[in-house]
Formats: C-alpha cells, sequence, structure tokens
C-alpha cells in the first residue's frame, strides 16, 4: 500500500463534527496525544524494564505508530496535500541538508 491509498482508506473513517476549527484541533491534539502514548511507553520500558524492549513493546509502540499515521494522513489532506507528496517534499529537504553539511543543528530554514 502507498502512502495516498493509504490516506483515501483513512478517511473513510473520519468522523466530522459541525466545525471545521473543532476538527482540526481534534486531529492536531490526536497527533500530539498518540506520539505522548508512544512516549509514555518508551519510558516505561526505561523506568520499569531497564531499557529492555520487548516484542509486545514493540508491537504496542508499532500500534501507535498507526494512530499517528492516521491523523496525520487526515491533518495533510484538511491541508489539501496528499501524504505521499509531503513524504517526498520532507525527504528532499533532508537530502538537501545533508549534501549541503547542514543536517545536524537547528532552525526550519537551514
Amino acid at each position: 500500500m502507498n502512502l495516498n491509498d493509504y490516506q483515501k482508506q483513512a478517511l473513510t473513517t473520519v468522523i466530522s463534527s459541525d466545525s471545521e476549527f473543532r476538527d482540526l484541533l481534534h486531529w492536531v491534539l490526536g497527533i500530539n496525544g498518540e506520539a505522548g502514548e508512544i512516549a509514555e511507553k518508551v519510558k516505561k520500558i526505561i523506568r520499569d524494564k531497564n531499557g529492555k524492549v520487548s516484542d509486545a513493546d514493540k508491537a504496542e509502540m508499532a500500534a501507535e505508530v498507526g494512530d499517528v499515521l492516521w491523523y496525520l494522513a487526515v491533518f495533510a489532506h484538511h491541508l489539501g496535500v496528499p501524504l505521499e507528496t509531503i513524504a517526498q517534499q520532507n525527504l528532499d529537504k533532508l537530502q538537501s541538508r545533508k549534501s549541503r553539511g547542514v543536517l545536524g543543528g537547528s532552525g526550519d530554514n537551514r
């Protein structure tokens, strides 16, 4: 499956409200919430398991990555941009930074 196919299928599971702002807020908070769940799982692996990641941990985190992907796909659609376009633009940006020796560091416009 490619990213655009995923995005199209993800959109069939969206339940929208009567408010574009509320939907936008829901999707952005969803991205952050699901990413936070990944961070929480990693925190507990470090705290409770001395950093040893089990196959079950990996499966649980992969499921959360799927939830992040769903929210990203829906949000990208709201922006009017296919997910594959965003992915390609991101790789192009990173390759450019790498070729210019500015992959590390900070700032959006390196």
